[in-house]
């Protein structure tokens, strides 16, 4: 079994999307929690890292962006953050 992502994981991940996006002419990325977490493996499973996917978006997150959805405890597959770039 591959290793299951960690918050650094998902913290380059994140980076990774919005560099790729800025050079594409973007001016932001919309970044669904559990879209990442398929990227990066281990989702869906019974011992995935949904939690500490999430919190890593809400960190990135710059008061510019915007939460453009949250499951109702705020952690989940549908968490949705649009980046400006």
């Amino acid at each position: 079994m591959s290793k299951l992502p960690n918050a650094d994981d998902f913290r380059s991940q994140i980076e990774k999307i919005k560099v790729d996006k800025k050079s594409e002419g973007a001016e932001f990325v919309d970044i669904v929690s559990g879209e990442l977490h398929k990227m990066l493996g281990g989702y869906p499973s019974n011992n995935h890292r949904m939690a500490t996917c999430c919190e890593v978006m809400y960190s990135m997150k710059k008061p510019s962006d915007e939460v453009l959805y949250a499951p109702p405890k705020g952690k989940g597959a549908t968490l949705k953050i649009r980046y400006y770039l």
